[in-house]
């Protein structure tokens, strides 16, 4: 048989090497859903403003998205410099523990912390919306379409099923080509092609004036939100990872760019204003396309972009809870991960503070997005100052125009926050101005304790030298059987002296059981304790309290039996797990159980 020689192997072509990680598609489809969707409400929201002056208003629909697609320049050009210099993600939270100090980390975290919990809120009330443009009959029942969407994403992510990027390609490809065709196809519309939802009558309220177009703007802002989430999330690209993540924040700033000035010249083209039960951005597709298969395809893929950006927080704010955890800022419990890989009580207080706030606004993304975009634009302001104190520190080439681009980047960021507190915080602004605070508060305060703790556990000094004591254990028991034996097997094990304690309520009962115990000739002694009410817990916390001045170590082992199936745990009394938890918080013996398993 023929063989090959070395220089016939070196000779044979070499596979390609798989690279791991997110190319830029697949990073557009995983990190920028959020960023991209945003085009399902922004707008929306800007024109809601702009309408209160009357159709005249619309005019100024465009100015505005040129002013927000200029600010957008500004934030691309700052994450791709935020991903350069901390290509371990971690975003503004990380610029602002390197550049601006713990409070200002703590702020930016906080900021985020509401940011991740408004992003599933947002994005779910406005796919429910989108939905309802669609089937008419859901727009009446927005929350319950908002409701059900958070409990199949709980479901899905509590049983560690994530979405890949290839998964989330198509929906993502079919949202951005549906919305560039209806910027390509609309202007070429004398007339909208068709209209949905019912007419609203339009009275102009306010006259325009530099309140209503900068409420207008601060509005439209929060098309630009989620452009953070790729400086995020450096390390999932694949190599050259800095590169790569800075082409698809740019990728992402122009296919963002687009669709905003397009939709706006759409807008103003065919004079588009609110309708009942639809979006806006249903109304422009349908003035495009007409309301026929198009503009089903459209809306729906709208409606699932939304909810992979929902998705998104899924991912995001169960990690950033465990690294607060990690830096004792939440309770430990956010570091555990159960069975599969997934932060399980990080994912149901994510879907908890979400369900309050979407029952709280009965479903409405308009009611939302004051709230959503003053907690993205804090982030975004604190990342932009920490950048001109990151770029004044280092000095390093053209440093003074790159502080410049950044302290503009944050001067127009803070000025949206500023506005959106003067000119919405009665209509729900107020909700962040106090919550981002008392997070910052809890954080200080679960720091604070775990300083106590690690002070009372004298941590980072050498304790005592241990020492071996005198061990006594006691076994909850009431009649003679397998398993009694099987607890005491185990006492005998572990423990120098052993004691069966035993419950009566009369004598006469008392001397049955010593019987039934001198028969059985049993090598461990049997104490019966009478309570007429034949209280095991209040018997076992006397008798405990009684050895506390022996000096040895108690241990009360107690036995459990484990039925063949969950559901046969309900005909079973559970004492031993009452008697475990009252010895715990009144006594400071050693509480041990073990398990005897019906078999079947």
């Amino acid at each position: 048989m023929p063989t090959s020689s070395p220089a016939h192997d070196h000779a044979l072509p070499r596979q390609p090497r798989r690279e791991s990680g997110l190319g830029v598609l697949g990073g557009l489809a995983a990190l920028s859903l959020d960023a991209l969707s945003s085009v399902a409400y922004g707008p929306q929201a800007m024109v809601a403003v702009l309408i209160t002056a009357g159709t005249a208003g619309l005019r100024y629909a465009i100015p505005l998205t040129l002013v927000i697609t200029a600010l957008l320049v500004l934030l691309v050009i700052s994450y791709t410099q935020v991903i350069a210099v901390f290509p371990d993600g971690g975003g503004s939270y990380a610029v602002a523990k390197a550049n601006l100090g713990t409070r200002i980390a703590e702020l930016a975290a906080a900021s985020l912390f509401v940011d991740y919990v408004l992003t599933v809120a947002v994005s779910l009330a406005a796919g429910a919306a989108s939905l309802g443009s669609v089937f008419p009959g859901l727009s009446h029942h927005l929350l319950l379409v908002c409701v059900i969407g958070l409990a199949l994403l709980t479901a899905i992510n509590l049983v560690g099923i994530s979405e890949s990027a290839k998964l989330l390609m198509g929906p993502t490809v079919v949202f951005v080509a549906s919305i560039l065709a209806v910027i390509v196809v609309g202007p070429f519309r004398s007339h909208p092609v068709a209209q949905v939802g019912g007419p609203i009558p339009i009275h102009a309220t306010t006259g325009v004036g530099l309140v209503l177009v900068l409420s207008a703007f601060a509005a439209g802002c929060s098309a630009v939100t989620g452009v953070e989430a790729i400086a995020n999330g450096v390390p999932v690209f694949r190599e050259p990872r800095i590169r790569t993540a800075q082409r698809t924040e740019v990728s992402l700033g122009v296919l963002l760019g687009l669709m905003l000035v397009g939709l706006a010249v759409l807008i103003h083209h065919h004079h588009v204003y609110p309708r009942s039960n639809v979006t806006l951005l249903a109304s422009v597709t349908a003035g495009a396309f007409g309301n026929g298969w198009a503009f089903y395809v459209s809306n729906l893929a709208v409606t699932a972009v939304l909810g992979f950006a929902a998705n998104t927080s899924f991912g995001g704010l169960p990690v950033l809870m465990s690294l607060l955890a990690r830096d004792h800022r939440l309770p430990h419990m956010f570091y555990l991960r159960a069975e599969k890989p997934v932060y399980r009580y990080g994912i149901v207080a994510l879907a908890f503070f979400a369900l309050l706030l979407l029952v709280a606004v009965g479903g409405q993304t308009n009611a939302l997005i004051p709230m959503f975009t003053i907690g993205v634009f804090v982030g975004l302001t604190i990342s932009q100052v920490g950048l001109v104190r990151h770029w004044r520190r280092m000095r390093p080439a053209r440093w003074q125009a790159r502080s410049v681009l950044n302290g503009l980047g944050a001067a127009m960021t803070a000025v949206a926050v500023v506005v959106f507190l003067a000119t919405k915080f009665i209509h729900g602004a107020w909700v962040v101005v106090v919550v981002v605070p008392l997070v910052m508060v809890l954080f200080a305060r679960v720091e604070g304790y775990y300083r106590e703790v690690a002070s009372e556990l004298e941590l980072g000094r050498n304790p005592p030298y241990p020492h071996k004591r005198e061990s006594v254990v006691v076994v909850p028991t009431t009649t003679v059987n397998l398993l009694t034996e099987h607890a005491l097997s185990a006492a005998l094990s572990i423990g120098d002296t052993v004691v069966a304690l035993s419950v009566a309520g009369d004598e006469e009962e008392r001397r049955r059981i010593t019987q039934d115990w001198e028969a059985w000739r049993c090598a461990v002694p049997l104490e019966v304790l009478v309570d007429p009410q034949r209280s095991l817990i209040r018997s076992m916390l006397r008798y405990v309290r009684s050895l506390e001045d022996v000096d040895a170590t108690v241990t009360v082992l107690i036995p459990e039996l484990i039925p063949r199936k969950r559901r046969h745990e309900i005909l079973h009394n559970q004492r031993g797990r009452l008697l475990a938890v009252v010895l715990r918080a009144r006594t400071d013996v050693v509480i041990a159980t073990i398990p005897f398993r019906l078999h079947e």
